[in-house]
């Protein structure tokens, strides 16, 4: 496994990063103990998560994939090899305050997902979307508060647009306060809006790029190239989220284009899978990609994606696929 700088800091994390957010839903405690310990033992020391997760959950669910990761953590005494990623914005409650990036929500948040991952420091704490209520200021002054007491080491976002990050940088140099140090946005070969504007700010700065959803949420893998209904028990079916991921993916384009690739790639002996990773690993500006799984066969399988080499006409091919798609207006980036 590759590590990686994040960014302009010395830390160095692996270049696959685990992504928990089926534990606690699509993953019971069991089976997500056992997804981590396939991360572990083939070398992923990066683990990402979030408070509201786990996806789709029933409000009082949410927090418990922090708890299921921080008793992992506990157990295997991992919390000094795992670099730890979680995020703060989504709702913990129903008050006016349990949500968003006010300074009171911040600091209560970080509290609670301390308490849960059962660890004193958050090695990477992220504001998990722009929250347009709260000055920017506010939210990285709360931050950096978080960083001079020790229990936060380095901050970054999710889901902000190049705008938002540029305002959230120059906000830190003028204040002269911590810094996002990276960007968590969407990213895989059928989405590729951020090499417009996001990805060159991060490349200018020296900002770190964690990608997400890198199988477009199981849509590169090819299980749906055959059979075009909803699975049970999939991120497309999930109560909470399943109507946004089928916004985002589910579509005829999508699975022509899809479709189109996986047999060019199985005249080469390879698989969608594998080369959907190996993709965005490929591609420079990338530190690090975010995979998830709900069983630990689907990691195993898909790790095997990280030591793919991909030749010129192979990576012509995957350019193809997005050149090919109909442009969408980018949309409101939403939380995942």
């Amino acid at each position: 496994m590759k590590t990686k700088q994040l960014g302009r800091t010395g830390l160095k994390v692996s270049e696959i990063c685990l992504g928990t957010m089926t534990f606690g839903n699509q993953a019971d405690q069991q089976t997500a103990f056992s997804i981590m310990d396939v991360a572990d033992r083939e070398g992923v020391t990066f683990f990402d998560t979030a408070d509201v997760y786990p996806l789709g959950a029933d409000p009082e669910q949410r927090g418990s994939t922090e708890e299921i990761v921080g008793q992992w953590l506990h157990e295997h005494h991992a919390r000094e090899r795992i670099v730890l990623a979680t995020k703060c914005a989504g709702a913990m409650g129903s008050g006016p305050n349990d949500v968003g990036l006010s300074r009171k929500h911040i600091i209560s948040a970080c509290e609670d997902s301390l308490r849960r991952l059962q660890t004193d420091y958050i090695d990477l704490y992220q504001v998990h979307s722009p929250d347009l209520s709260t000055p920017i200021e506010e939210t990285l002054r709360a931050m950096d508060d978080l960083v001079h007491a020790g229990k936060v080491r380095y901050i970054g976002c999710s889901n902000f647009p190049a705008w938002q990050l540029a305002d959230a940088f120059w906000t830190s140099k003028l204040a002269d306060i911590t810094q996002f140090v990276s960007v968590q946005p969407r990213y895989n070969i059928v989405f590729r809006m951020i090499e417009d504007e996001l990805l060159p700010l991060c490349r200018a700065h020296g900002i770190g790029v964690i990608s997400y959803n890198p199988l477009a949420g199981g849509v590169l893998t090819g299980r749906y190239r055959q059979t075009k209904a909803v699975e049970p028990g999939t991120r497309f079916s999930l109560k909470h989220s399943g109507e946004f991921y089928q916004r985002r993916y589910w579509n005829e384009a999508v699975f022509e284009e899809v479709n189109r690739l996986g047999e060019f790639l199985e005249q080469r002996g390879k698989e969608l899978t594998h080369v959907a990773l190996a993709w965005v690993l490929a591609q420079s500006d990338i530190t690090s990609a975010i995979l998830g799984a709900s069983k630990p066969e689907q990691l195993e399988e898909s790790l095997r994606g990280g030591a793919v080499e991909l030749d010129e006409d192979e990576l012509r091919a995957c350019d193809a696929v997005w050149f090919n798609l109909p442009r969408e207006r980018d949309p409101q980036i939403a939380r995942r």
